[in-house]
């Protein structure tokens, strides 16, 4: 068995207590099977156990077999001195710590059905390992667990926020402005979008902030879209000359053109137009992270973000190809997923770093508010009867699927332990 199953049975005190005999005979009794270890060191600190008339505080090493305390090479490690106990499934040989000491030896037991339980999890070939079990968990059991799961989505989120802080200096403003420039390319142009914005400082922009036309052709030169055309419509070759302007100003270098991909793309989603919009909201609203940051609720920011494309890309997906006239209206999708993956990470991580715990707060009453997300995923839990009831939760069972059901962590998982040790009837 896997040396993470016994943690498992350890941690949970899992094991038959009429088999606690060390080797040498001494029964054993556990009053505290310690705090788990996931980092270096032994596996469980701080633990209490009486062995025979002794009690006992220390660290607990747990093997599957007693030789791998020597494959380890903990015999000569002074991490392992205050090992009190070695706990095993097959002890094999007398171990010693580095100071020629034989370590007492508890060889576990648990029930068969534990075992089986597991097993079937593990060869489980399903979408998920538990697709099949989930009706023996109280469903209040897995919401309350999402609530606590989404946590850890977020801080996933602020690591990525964290590292592009550190790159501006601790700006917190132009950190939110690359952030949510990366957000408006939608999976495919996030790369580009991005690369875009560390390219145009947000203070050039700032200073453009009355003049839409002006912050379009930063925004479309600096993407590279401004080529050589000969023959253009007086947009496009206005939007080129107030950039050649504007470039040679800043010292601005353009990134690559050919990194924006247009194929396979629903034309509202092209970079064209999710820059134009880019260019609206940066015109409306000066000072945005701390718009942002002071909004209260939903409503306020849904204001904030209530944006058109200017008025050429009413007739227009591509520069120079009219089409047929329609505004370019931010929809509510990208929207949520904005909020979702660039506002709410900045309100968790934002509120940390001034001590508003508000901020924390708005920013799980947004997921809360905000309808589930629609995608493939979401879509099988509903299937299996876990169904989302906003993005707080869908979130969440994104963070479930990727962390945890697909590496086979169900040792580590609320549903997964209660599938474990749920006994058969």
């Amino acid at each position: 068995m896997k040396e993470e199953f016994l943690h498992f049975i350890w941690e949970n005190k899992l094991f038959q207590s009429d088999s606690l005999w060390t080797r040498d005979g001494e029964q054993v009794q556990i009053m505290s099977p310690g705090r788990h270890n996931k980092d270096a060191g032994p596996d469980f600190f701080d633990a209490r156990i009486r062995i025979g008339k002794t009690l006992w505080a220390g660290n607990i090493e747990i093997h599957t077999k007693a030789s791998d305390w020597n494959r380890h090479g903990h015999q000569n490690d002074p991490v392992y001195r205050n090992t009190i106990l070695h706990v095993v499934s097959v002890a094999d040989i007398v171990v010693y710590n580095d100071l020629g000491s034989a370590l007492p030896a508890l060889v576990i037991r648990w029930p068969e059905w534990i075992a089986h339980n597991y097993d079937m999890l593990i060869r489980s070939h399903d979408w998920i390992a538990c697709a099949s079990f989930l009706y023996q968990v109280d469903p209040f059991r897995i919401r309350f667990f999402l609530n606590g799961i989404v946590i850890e989505r977020l801080k996933a989120k602020i690591e990525a926020i964290s590292k592009v802080l550190k790159e501006t200096n601790d700006n917190w403003s132009e950190t939110f402005y690359c952030m949510l420039a990366r957000s408006f390319g939608v999976g495919a142009n996030s790369l580009p979008f991005e690369m875009l914005a560390r390219s145009l400082p947000q203070s050039v922009l700032a200073h453009h902030h009355n003049s839409l036309f002006q912050i379009e052709s930063l925004l479309f030169g600096q993407a590279g879209l401004l080529g050589g055309e000969l023959f253009a419509d007086s947009y496009y070759l206005g939007l080129r000359e107030e950039y050649r302007f504007l470039a040679l100003k800043y010292g601005l270098k353009p990134i690559e053109g050919h990194l924006w991909k247009f194929m396979r793309m629903h034309p509202g989603n092209f970079p064209t137009i999710r820059i134009a919009q880019f260019a609206a909201l940066i015109h409306n609203s000066q000072g945005l992270f701390g718009a942002v940051t002071e909004a209260t609720n939903l409503d306020e920011l849904r204001k904030l973000f209530s944006l058109t494309a200017s008025d050429y890309w009413d007739s227009h997906y591509s520069f120079n190809k009219p089409s047929v006239t329609r505004k370019k209206v931010f929809g509510d999708q990208i929207f949520n997923l904005i909020l979702i993956n660039v506002v709410v990470p900045f309100y968790f991580m934002f509120g940390d770093y001034q001590n508003k715990l508000t901020l924390k707060d708005r920013a799980l009453e947004i997921l809360e508010q905000l309808p589930a997300e629609n995608n493939r995923l979401i879509s099988r839990w509903s299937e299996a009867g876990v169904v989302a009831a906003n993005a707080l939760e869908s979130q969440a069972l994104l963070q479930l699927q990727h962390n945890y059901c697909e590496p086979k962590r169900c040792l580590e998982c609320t549903i997964g332990h209660k599938i474990i040790v749920h006994e058969p009837v």
